[in-house]
């Protein structure tokens, strides 16, 4: 069955052959070619056709071509040359084969004829043909367009003086390679065409052209104009590079001025970007805005040196009426296009005079305005101007900014967010650490707190913590993570740490208590984790070393866990790291800690760090702590001047990459001359004379005026030693520039109990006399038993 096609079915002999080697189609063509008529050959096999004997063996692959014998209808075989194609199942169209074949009559054009010349005077491809001297011979209409200029007044010319750009000598040096080599060359330049004002982009190939000996006689020039497909690679790269460059930080002015500098000059020749500030809408950006609208400059960037489109400098804020492309784009929530010659900006110009003048005086003839929006909230608004660009923006820039603003709201909102969560993270870090350490007469001291720069604020904490009998305890911590849960953290353990020292526990039982107070606030973080999830110990995680200092014996007491060890710079020796046991950090639980003591000198220097101060991804730890080492080894006096320096030398210029807590104290010590101890024996009516030689050594002292008060606490404390401890008991007084302490020590572990005695009792009113005789007053434990202690203030008339 033949097809019926809309042109001259005869020109061409075409058969097609079924799956099962049936004729299933016979054209016109094939009854020239054949002499068989469509009707006596049709469902018959094909092979009957064959002029040799058997049939051939099938065709591989989806074409074959080849000549083969056939039987004409006359008994004659002839020889035809025929292309057969694989044809599939579908669209209602056999599978099989379709042969086709020209005929012979079939012939080229004349020289004369028209045709002859089309492929290169009427072709649609612009084409220019040079001699062997690269100059003009010819060119069809299509290239005659793209130069603008007949082509009759050209030929003879060299390509450069056709064009009169440098860029036409390169493609020239190309075509005088293809002259050279005989091989042809692919070439993507810009030039000018046609007096045009804008340069497009070309794909010039060049061929050589033979004679019939195969000699090059010249080369032919095929241009094609792929501006378009430059301008799309273009702006496939612009989006490219903004994904890259924009978010570098979390910082919201980088960030703006990223996106600034991604647009220019690619996109605009002047960029503003405006942000609202959140605080003027109760701390939150709002989702829509109504004019008059104020906006603060986050960047701005410019092709020319010195900005001077700019009206408004970064960091200052402008309000932005009604008229103004700004608060139109940002009342729309959409981008909005303007131009000078429409007289869209003359209500806005006319509002603010000086940017009108510079509008005239720099010739900015177009502007954009793109809301940054994300997240479903406004943000602000990007300006992108044209002065220097001729043609206006197009619809594919709009698309272009909006693409490149859109991907730099979600950086602009998430550098928004983290500076929102840094801020309220440092201010509770801050309000949560000591605003200033105590003044003791026990240590001289200093500390630095510095955020890590980049990770957010962390839990590092320090602390200095008077204790009884002139001690004092310091305290060094790192809670893991970062950010508000961190500084939360943080604060509950500063906490917990001073209410343990106020019981004046040993540093390792200490420990083991915050110990199980982290695996408590392990469990209760687990919920917030996921739904249905437990909390498990090590959720909540940090480290911690604690150190108490005696300047009576000049001993001090430490333990750590999982901290990094202090470092010690003895007098007149050279720095060095405390050998303290490591510990394993908070949150494990059930792990033992280990204390150790050792005795400083007056004037040691202890520093105390968390390990931000040596860390550095770029430094082994170990080389970090020779230069801390280097550092404090140039102690000279200045706990300050120390602390500023060992910062200085560890930290690199552009801030900590985690947080840092240095803490440095220098050791005090108390003179023996005040310290005065007497071993109390276990009489009641011994205690007389105990009271007489504490008498007598406060008139040393020159404190008589507290005589009679010390002396009472002294025989209560005392008198309740030997009724109600355990031998030896030992009285100790200490004078302090502005307190007397009173302590009795004995070998009991039996705490004492405040407590309000009854009207006829004989007895249990000691210790409420020395609370109200006393500034303060209370116990602690220790392996020989316990002391009892009270603090009388002294001032200055008791001098």
């Amino acid at each position: 069955m033949s097809r019926v096609y809309p042109f001259d079915d005869a020109a061409t002999a075409r058969a097609a052959i079924g799956d099962d080697g049936t004729l299933t189609e016979w054209n016109e063509g094939a009854r020239r070619l054949l002499g068989h008529p469509a009707a006596a050959v049709l469902g018959r096999p094909a092979a009957e056709l064959l002029a040799d004997a058997g049939p051939p063996a099938p065709p591989r692959g989806p074409r074959w071509a080849g000549t083969v014998g056939l039987r004409h209808q006359d008994g004659r075989t002839v020889p035809v040359w025929l292309l057969a194609h694989r044809r599939s199942h579908r669209d209602e169209q056999p599978g099989g084969w379709l042969l086709v074949s020209p005929l012979t009559d079939a012939r080229p054009p004349a020289a004369d004829d028209p045709l002859a010349q089309a492929g290169l005077m009427q072709s649609p491809c612009a084409v220019a043909v040079y001699d062997d001297r690269l100059r003009l011979c010819g060119m069809n209409a299509a290239m005659a367009r793209v130069v603008g200029l007949p082509a009759e007044r050209l030929r003879g010319l060299r390509l450069p003086e056709i064009s009169g750009s440098p860029r036409s000598e390169e493609l020239e040096r190309g075509m005088l390679r293809v002259l050279a080599s005989g091989e042809p060359l692919d070439v993507e330049t810009f030039l000018r065409t046609g007096g045009e004002d804008r340069a497009h982009a070309w794909l010039a190939r060049m061929a050589p052209v033979r004679d019939g000996t195969g000699r090059v006689r010249g080369v032919c020039l095929a241009a094609h104009d792929v501006t378009d497909n430059h301008r799309a690679r273009q702006r496939l790269h612009l989006v490219n590079e903004a994904s890259v460059r924009i978010g570098s930080t979390l910082d919201v002015t980088r960030t703006a001025q990223e996106l600034a500098d991604v647009c220019v000059p690619a996109l605009a020749d002047f960029v503003t970007i405006d942000l609202l500030d959140p605080q003027e809408y109760g701390g939150e950006p709002p989702a829509r805005v109504t004019a008059p609208v104020r906006l603060r400059r986050a960047a701005h960037r410019s092709v020319l040196d010195g900005v001077p489109e700019a009206v408004t400098e970064p960091g200052a804020a402008e309000e932005y009426p009604a008229c103004s492309p700004q608060a139109d784009s940002l009342t729309a929530g959409r981008t909005i296009t303007t131009s000078v010659a429409a007289g869209d900006m003359d209500q806005w110009l006319h509002w603010h005079p000086e940017r009108g003048e510079r509008v005239r005086r720099l010739g900015i003839h177009s502007s954009m305005s793109v809301p940054i929006q994300a997240r479903g909230l406004t943000l602000g608004v990007a300006v992108l101007t044209r002065h220097r660009r001729p043609d206006p923006f197009t619809a594919d820039d709009v698309l272009l900014a909006e693409e490149i603003t859109a991907r730099a709201a979600v950086c602009i909102d998430n550098a928004r967010r983290y500076s929102r969560e840094r801020e309220t993270a440092l201010a509770l870090q801050r309000s949560l650490l000591p605003r200033s350490l105590p003044r003791t007469a026990a240590l001289e001291v200093s500390s630095r707190y510095l955020p890590a720069a980049r990770a957010g604020v962390g839990g590092d904490w320090f602390d200095v913590i008077p204790l009884s009998g002139m001690r004092v305890a310091m305290v060094v911590g790192d809670v893991v993570g970062h950010g508000i849960q961190a500084s939360a953290t943080m604060g509950r353990l500063r906490t917990a740490v001073r209410t343990l020292a106020d019981i004046d526990l040993a540093p390792d039982e200490l420990l083991t208590h915050l110990d199980d107070l982290v695996v408590r606030l392990s469990e209760e973080s687990g919920p917030d984790a996921g739904p249905g999830e437990a909390g498990s110990p090590g959720e909540v995680g940090a480290t911690c070393l604690y150190a108490v200092y005696d300047p009576v014996s000049r001993r001090c007491t430490l333990a750590r866990a999982g901290h990094p060890p202090p470092v010690v710079l003895p007098p007149g020796g050279t720095p060095h790291v405390l050998d303290v046991p490591a510990g394993p950090p908070l949150g494990l639980g059930g792990l033992p800690f280990e204390a150790t003591e050792v005795e400083l000198p007056e004037g040691t220097v202890l520093a105390l760090y968390t390990n931000g101060l040596v860390w550095c991804r770029d430094r082994d730890p170990e080389a970090g702590r020779e230069l801390l080492h280097r550092a404090l080894g140039a102690y000279a006096d200045s706990l300050d001047a120390t602390c500023d320096r060992v910062l200085h030398t560890l930290l690199p210029s552009g801030g900590a990459p985690d947080d840092v807590a240095l803490l440095l104290a220098r050791t005090l010590g108390l003179p023996a001359s005040q310290v005065a101890t007497w071993d109390i024996p276990a009489d009641p009516a011994l205690v007389a004379p105990i009271r007489k030689q504490v008498v007598e050594q406060l008139d040393t002292w020159s404190l008589s005026e507290a005589a009679f008060t010390a002396e009472l606490v002294v025989s209560e404390l005392v008198t309740n030693a030997i009724r109600y401890g355990a031998r030896p008991i030992r009285l100790r007084l200490i004078h302090e520039e502005a307190t007397l302490i009173c302590e009795v020590s004995d070998s009991s572990h039996t705490a004492p109990h405040l407590r309000r005695a009854k009207t006829f009792d004989e007895g249990g009113r000691g210790l409420l006399l020395v609370a109200q005789l006393t500034q303060r007053w209370g116990s602690r434990h220790h392996a020989e038993g316990k002391t009892i202690w009270a603090e009388l203030p002294l001032f200055e008339e008791d001098q």
